[in-house]
């Protein structure tokens, strides 16, 4: 149901977060709540049944164990609060049967884990989850069951789900399959702007520096170089901007050098005729990232565009992400007849302003 980074296998570990949580209460030093003799409850008129192999408090009885090890899962199709179908997987353990069920978000983030739903019309309007289902069946629970793994182990069992899936690069792989559903795989392509100055550190690359700083993880120009020439090579990347940082001009150099795809300046040239000039005898780059608010002027961003040009490069009119309705990078993109501009999605009337002007 729930597919991590376009993972297939992002159901069942939820599922198993759920239920571990659960089970690893007996791992607590608190004490457990008072025994209770009831075995219903009424709230507002509806009576709620406390099953036994699945009541909270009666995990505390359990011993403290290193060693809890999976016997069988089993992965159902049951429907949430909303009426949609989702998925519950059972957990059998020597210390008994546990269960948990995923929930879903009406309002869902960009960055989400994303959902895996049939897509078949003729059965739930297309939100079955049949397929995850089989996944966890057929997949992950005979492996996990092999393993001999213990439930209190997250991270074993996380990392064995994510090495059966496999996929490194699962956002390329996205955008990829969507290209392709769509039908327009000889008609679209990537195209990536890295901003690399962002997570340069002391000459190398953090590639994760939203998280604590870790010196170790940082990888040189070349690892960073040899990752970028995968991505052209396993997808349709075409154009990568700032792919180093604008003062790496030894790695800029060599990577422009040995590929064949359009490497964009931006920080690295900032529409600068004297950064640009640079560029040119270094050949650190073949496209100029064009944006006139960041030499000042017409004349300066006209100077620049023909001494890119000149040069055998290809030029890119862009818009800034503090964008208005003005149109003029429009009109810019069209007299100097780039033939590229970046801006933006098509939505929202700060971009859309600029395209409606290259139709008319």
């Amino acid at each position: 149901m729930v597919q991590l980074d376009g993972s297939v296998w992002g159901t069942a570990s939820i599922c198993f977060l759920f239920v571990l949580q659960l089970i690893s209460v007996n791992l607590l030093d608190t004490p457990p709540p008072p025994p209770t003799k009831l075995n219903t409850l009424k709230i507002a008129g509806v009576t709620i049944v406390r099953l036994p192999f699945f009541s909270p408090w009666c995990l505390f009885e359990f011993k403290r164990s290193s060693t809890m090890s999976i016997l069988k899962i089993h992965a159902r199709e049951i429907f949430d609060s909303r009426g949609n179908p989702t998925v519950e997987v059972d957990l059998y353990t020597d210390k008994g049967l546990f269960r948990a069920a995923v929930p879903s978000g009406a309002s869902t983030g960009i960055y989400e884990a994303l959902e895996l739903r049939d897509n078949d019309k003729s059965r739930y309007l297309g939100k079955g989850v049949s397929k995850a289902v089989d996944h966890i069946n057929n997949t992950l629970a005979p492996a996990l069951v092999d393993q001999d793994v213990s439930v209190v182990e997250q991270e074993k069992i996380d990392q064995i789900m994510l090495d059966m899936d496999g996929t490194e690069n699962k956002s390329l792989e996205l955008i990829k399959e969507a290209i392709s559903k769509a039908g327009y795989t000889e008609e679209v392509v990537i195209g990536m702007d890295v901003a690399a100055s962002e997570f340069y550190r002391d000459g190398k690359y953090d590639l994760d520096f939203k998280s604590a700083d870790d010196p170790e993880r940082y990888i040189t120009p070349d690892e960073l170089a040899d990752l970028y020439k995968s991505f052209c090579k396993d997808y349709p990347v075409l154009s990568i901007e700032d792919p180093f940082d604008q003062d790496d001009w030894e790695a800029w150099s060599s990577f422009t050098g040995s590929t064949d795809i359009q490497v964009v300046g931006d920080d690295l040239t900032v529409t600068n005729p004297k950064r640009i000039a640079k560029a040119v005898e270094d050949k650190a780059c073949n496209c100029l990232l064009l944006k006139v608010n960041q030499i000042g002027s017409v004349t300066e961003s006209l100077a620049a565009c023909k001494m890119a040009q000149s040069s055998g490069w290809g030029v890119m009119v862009s818009h800034r992400s503090g964008e208005t309705e003005d149109t003029f990078i429009a009109d810019l993109v069209v007299g100097l007849c780039t033939g590229q501009i970046k801006t933006g999605a098509p939505c929202r009337s700060e971009r859309l302003a600029k395209y409606n002007q290259i139709l008319r």
